[in-house]
């Protein structure tokens, strides 16, 4: 753990892009997704990309190293939907274990081939955690606004399972992103602790949320400082927004938070607003002088990007990062 807090002294680390979109180029088939041991599954599988570190793990290594080619301190594993509960949408709740293990596993061996070439700039491995497709705290039926689709308890579950297999897989950091519902992230902190404990290992644990709309709040009503406040009782390495918004969008509410805590900031923002055809269209050099703006600023420790990134806005973002020194951590800035 202290690897990363020396890191983050001393320079701005930069997250890698979406993993979505660079496999969206390699136009994989409803057979590609199978592979030879998934040919004869009961259910349709195209477009359950973590499947894929089972069945095109050479992709996903490549995805990887091309991050790091383009100057990522840090990679997320292809674990986005990893839980149970996700992965109920595939018929797949049984293969979890395995799909977090070898995703971290595969990131790990391509970060260790980095530190290999380069020991002087060591490379880290996040655990990606999504949200899941359900919400603890609201009804998804508008008739019953008392109704649950999911419990906190059976999301504590269905986390703590992702999360024991991202640690034997290999992941340095655990990546809790992507948050629309605290409730969610709650039973993604308290099932981290749990398996922490169990396992007497002290993993670094990065928190980000995501603001929505232009109302400045999360799905579940919260603004940002309320997000930080709710989840400030746990330990966290960082904490800070990704997805939904493009950068500039994204600033205020990185604002928001920088003055008020002791923690690490990261932003991953997506490449602008999708277009009519849910394409990302801002220019690597366009989302890196947007960024820049947080930089001049003081408010980032962690750089990335979400959906619509790719090495390319990576590398712009590497480049500009490294020209600015870290926003100052454990103190209040």
């Amino acid at each position: 753990m202290s690897k990363i807090y020396q890191a983050l002294k001393e320079r701005i680390l930069v997250l890698d892009g979406a993993m979505g979109t660079m496999l969206q180029q390699y136009n994989f088939s409803e057979a590609d997704f199978r592979g030879e041991r998934f040919k004869d599954y009961p259910s349709s599988l195209k477009g359950n990309n973590d499947l894929l570190s089972l069945t095109q793990p050479e992709a996903i290594a490549e995805v990887h190293k091309k991050y790091f080619e383009a100057g990522a301190d840090i990679v997320e594993t292809n674990t986005f939907s990893g839980t149970t509960i996700a992965m109920a949408d595939y018929n797949m709740e049984h293969l979890v274990y395995e799909l977090n293990y070898e995703s971290a596993r595969i990131a790990k061996q391509v970060a260790n081939e980095f530190k290999a070439k380069e020991p002087h700039k060591p490379r880290f491995v996040a655990g990606s955690i999504g949200p899941t497709n359900r919400t603890a705290s609201m009804s998804p039926d508008v008739n019953d606004p008392g109704y649950r689709a999911v419990t906190f308890n059976e999301l504590r579950i269905a986390y703590k399972e992702q999360v024991e297999a991202l640690i034997d897989g290999g992941a340095d950091i655990l990546l809790v992103e992507t948050v629309f519902d605290t409730l969610n992230a709650k039973a993604a902190l308290f099932a981290i602790e749990e398996v922490k404990e169990e396992k007497n290992k002290d993993l670094p644990i990065m928190l980000s949320g995501t603001i929505t709309d232009a109302s400045g709040r999360t799905l579940s009503g919260q603004t940002a400082e309320a997000f930080l406040i709710s989840v400030s009782h746990i330990p966290l390495l960082s904490v800070g927004f990704n997805c939904a918004l493009g950068a500039n969008l994204l600033q205020p509410h990185l604002e928001a938070i920088a003055s008020k805590t002791e923690f690490a900031i990261s932003a991953h923002p997506n490449a602008g607003l999708p277009n009519a055809f849910g394409e990302y269209d801002e220019t690597p050099e366009e989302m890196g002088k947007q960024i820049e703006a947080y930089l001049k600023k003081d408010l980032i420790n962690i750089i990335g990007g979400c959906c619509g990134t790719t090495p390319a806005h990576i590398k712009v973002i590497s480049q500009i990062a490294s020209k600015y020194k870290p926003r100052p951590i454990g103190e209040l800035v």
